[in-house]
């Protein structure tokens, strides 16, 4: 598929983008999706009480069959002293007595044991998430249309537009395979009216051609990378190119500064809204039009905890152990996600909406890096991917053209993928680069205790 993508023109990209577009839009917005969207807006009504006993009586279904059916979670706590009785009466504040999800043993067995031995079908999606560490997802149909409400009822129609919309993406998938390739700089997938902006191709030379693309497409949205998304708008302002007003920006996967806010808003004359899940979709945090972070307390439930794993108090940081509440295919219960937030000191809502208030997401500010050319690259996660003995990845930029990456690997890595990964930044960056390979035990902390993916030692 890729082969025949890359070596085709630009208007039969478009139709092969179309239609793997159209077999998308078939998994995510079925009749389940739309049964699931109901649900979503009539629990948003739900008072406080209301919330604690959806939630209690969702966990104890999770864990009922999580344990039935589980082998992970049936081994891991019967060893602790839990059976299958015990989760009958579960309460929230009982979530502490159970081990954790280490993301390490998600890795291991997220393919394996932590399956349910009922499992619907389905397909795994991969990602390295913030912190490099390659993970594979389970998505059955039901849990894909499920997710896929709960991002429209949260994140789109909170921002006032829906998935008719047409919108604009910048994203992590290659649309372009060559670094100094013509424009335009975009695709069109026809099937769910959406403008795939190239991430890889951003800068001064090559931005009357991304302008083009919102004129063309009649772009009423932006959605994908904060840093991205903020680069692009940045180069419009700089170089006095208008584009559409538009309805909303939509911002994932990186730190949104109060700075990018600011340029995106004034780039496309709209409000900017944040969010906040992964692929492990195992809780969402969406911002409103009252411009406030909200835990979906029907998506998962959040631990917030100290480094002694005591809960935090309001306005205080801590670390996120999330129970998602939506998966029974491959449940992650109390999984050590790897991310930080910081709660809100007062969580009384504008909006009357009784979800838990976020004040920011303090851990999962990730690097760029500078191509030969000046092009700031960021979110090199697809290095990784689906490399069979590769645990961990950094890519670390000494120089313009010189390139460190670390990884930690076990005992099926086997040599000739340096290759692989060697060839994938390459064809990211530039292929001029001079690239080193280290085997490491250990990566280091950052200081918010996150792993970092990428680091430029460049000055910005």
């Amino acid at each position: 598929m890729y082969f025949l993508y890359n070596n085709n023109p630009v208007f039969i990209q478009n139709l092969l983008l179309s239609f793997y577009g159209y077999q998308l839009k078939r998994a995510r917005y079925g009749s389940h999706f739309k049964k699931q969207m109901k649900s979503f807006k009539k629990r948003e009504t739900f008072s406080v009480d209301q919330w604690r006993a959806y939630q209690t009586i969702e966990l104890r279904k999770l864990l009922i069959h999580a344990f039935s059916t589980v082998p992970y979670y049936h081994e891991k706590y019967k060893k602790v002293g839990f059976t299958l009785s015990d989760f009958a009466n579960f309460e929230l504040e009982d979530l502490k007595k159970l081990p954790y999800l280490e993301k390490e043993d998600f890795r291991k067995f997220g393919k394996t044991t932590l399956l349910s031995t009922k499992k619907k079908r389905g397909n795994f999606i991969s990602s390295s998430g913030s912190t490099g560490t390659p993970t594979s997802t389970y998505y059955s149909k039901n849990f894909m249309q499920t997710w896929y409400a709960a991002y429209e009822s949260r994140v789109r129609n909170w921002a006032g537009v829906d998935l008719n919309s047409r919108r604009g993406m910048i994203g992590g998938q290659k649309i372009i395979n060559k670094v100094d390739a013509l424009p335009p700089y975009y695709r069109f997938n026809f099937a769910e009216k959406q403008t795939y902006f190239s991430a890889y191709h951003i800068s001064t030379d090559t931005i009357k051609s991304y302008a083009k693309g919102f004129i063309e497409n009649n772009i009423e949205y932006m959605v994908g990378y904060a840093f991205s998304n903020f680069q692009l708008a940045n180069l419009m302002i700089e170089n006095q190119i208008k584009t559409p007003k538009l309805k909303a920006v939509l911002t994932s996967s990186e730190k949104l500064t109060n700075e990018m806010r600011e340029i995106l808003s004034k780039a496309y004359d709209c409000k900017v809204f944040d969010s906040y899940s992964g692929v492990e979709a195992c809780g969402l945090i969406s911002e409103n039009m009252d411009g406030e972070f909200l835990f979906s307390p029907d998506t998962g439930i959040i631990e917030i905890l100290d480094k002694n794993g005591n809960d935090i108090e309001y306005g205080e940081e801590g670390e996120v152990i999330s129970t998602g509440l939506l998966n029974f295919d491959q449940p992650l219960i109390r999984y050590r996600i790897g991310d930080r937030v910081k709660t809100s000191k007062n969580q009384k809502t504008k909006s009357g909406l009784n979800f838990l208030k976020i004040e920011e997401i303090s851990g999962r500010v990730e690097d760029f890096v500078i191509g030969l050319e000046g092009r700031k690259i960021v979110r090199l996660h697809s290095l990784f991917i689906d490399i069979k003995g590769l645990i961990m990845g950094q890519v670390v930029q000494e120089k313009l053209n010189y390139f460190i990456i670390n990884i930690i690997i076990n005992n099926n890595y086997v040599k000739k993928n340096d290759l692989v990964i060697i060839n994938r930044l390459k064809n990211k960056v530039s292929k001029y680069l001079e690239i080193k390979i280290n085997y490491v035990k250990k990566i280091p902390l950052n200081n918010n205790g996150k792993y970092q993916a990428i680091i430029s030692k460049l000055k910005k």
